[in-house]
């Protein structure tokens, strides 16, 4: 019984390893379902699945254009790594200068030499779109908006937004400041996937500043239009047109809808409700199942060690069409036993799951150790350390 309950605890930790490694920026890929043909209204969308990164629809996703205050995306992307880094603080004070002062568009009317907390120009941002308090935490970040640019657009380049380059910390337009539909789709969902403590500041319907003399409300309309809601961000310039990006969970799946250059706020979000709803009546996060038996650990022939426990590198969840979650299947490829040397991280197997006759994906199977061959040294060695225990 013990042995029994003790394959079942390292079972369990070897596949808790696997799955709670963080999913690192994957290109966007249409994967195995077809794009659907319908239209909305703006010159550039995507919808993705956030967890893959699958795309479920676009429309002119790689066309260059401005992206308003969508580009605060990327500003609060660095502000949260920042904050994970022990750079800055939540509680640090943000000052503001006579360049943040004088940010035109939305506001809350920043004064030169007032302070903030990082906390409360997060605030602003989000809830409001503040183009002087973005600038203000892009100052407070960087050193100065130019130098923030800077690093955005190696954040950028990092992400693999091939199509984009920032000239500014708030959208405003400026020539030569553009993005793409894609692009966004890739920084939204990379700050939601690493950073979903973002959601507790998009989420807010309605906040005070200066205790209780600024309102801030909300400028996506979809929080309490939308089920499952939990951001991202609007933007609105004369050269971007009307944008959004809007984020969306239920029953465990996520999903990305972007849309750029709307003719107005209206069509905006219908635009984005129309494909989030496409998203949400056309597939599902189905749990990844693990093949029958699946051992915790391989024997080992001519080994330093008689075994070497197993890492299951399988997904926690897959996207599936609606309905396909129910027939979901695992095959197990592996040996009976392995031979040393074995190197820690090497292939000994592979996972395949299928939806019925549909192979939906394989994932490795890998040795969680190293395990040496035994040498005549090696031998006589243990078996002296075993006549001293005796």
């Amino acid at each position: 019984m013990f042995k029994k309950r003790a394959f079942a605890l390292a079972l369990c930790l070897v596949l808790a390893a696997a799955l709670c490694l963080p999913a690192g920026a994957e290109e966007l890929t249409a994967g195995r379902f077809a794009l659907p043909d319908f239209d909305v209204p703006c010159k550039g969308a995507i919808l993705i699945e956030q967890n893959s990164g699958t795309v479920l629809y676009e429309k002119q996703p790689d066309q260059q254009m401005p992206i308003a205050s969508i580009t605060k995306v990327m500003t609060l992307l660095l502000t949260m790594e920042a904050l994970d880094s022990g750079k800055v603080t939540l509680q640090d004070t943000v000052p503001v200068s006579e360049h943040a002062y004088n940010m035109g568009g939305s506001q809350i009317w920043l004064e030169p030499g007032e302070t903030f907390t990082l906390d409360e120009m997060l605030k602003a941002i989000c809830v409001s779109s503040a183009n002087d308090a973005a600038v203000a935490v892009a100052e407070f970040i960087g050193g100065s908006e130019p130098a923030f640019a800077e690093l955005m657009n190696q954040k950028a380049a990092e992400l693999g937004m091939a199509n984009t380059h920032f000239k500014n910390a708030c959208g405003l337009d400026e020539e030569g400041h553009l993005s793409t539909a894609r692009d966004v789709a890739i920084m939204s969902r990379e700050i939601l996937t690493h950073h979903p403590s973002i959601t507790h500041y998009t989420t807010i319907w309605m906040d005070t500043l200066r205790g209780g003399e600024t309102q801030l409300l909300n400028t996506n309309k979809l929080l309490k239009r939308y089920n499952g809601v939990n951001g991202l961000k609007t933007g609105t310039t004369s050269g971007a047109g009307v944008c959004l990006s809007a984020s969306a969970t239920r029953d465990g799946l996520s999903l990305i809808a972007v849309v750029l250059g709307s003719p107005s706020s209206g069509e905006r979000f219908d635009a984005a409700t129309a494909l989030l709803d496409y998203g949400f009546a056309n597939f599902e996060s189905a749990c990844a199942p693990m093949p029958e038996g699946a051992p915790a650990e391989l024997p080992v022939k001519r080994g330093s060690e008689e075994t070497v426990p197993l890492a299951y590198a399988m997904p926690e969840n897959l996207l599936v069409k609606k309905g396909e979650g129910q027939s979901l299947a695992s095959t197990l490829e592996l040996p009976e036993e392995l031979e040393a040397p074995v190197s820690e991280g090497a292939e000994v197997g592979t996972v395949t799951v299928t939806a019925g006759d549909t192979e939906l994906g394989s994932w490795p199977v890998t040795a969680g150790g190293e395990v040496p061959r035994m040498t005549v040294a090696l031998g006589f060695e243990r078996l002296w350390q075993a006549l001293l225990t005796h």
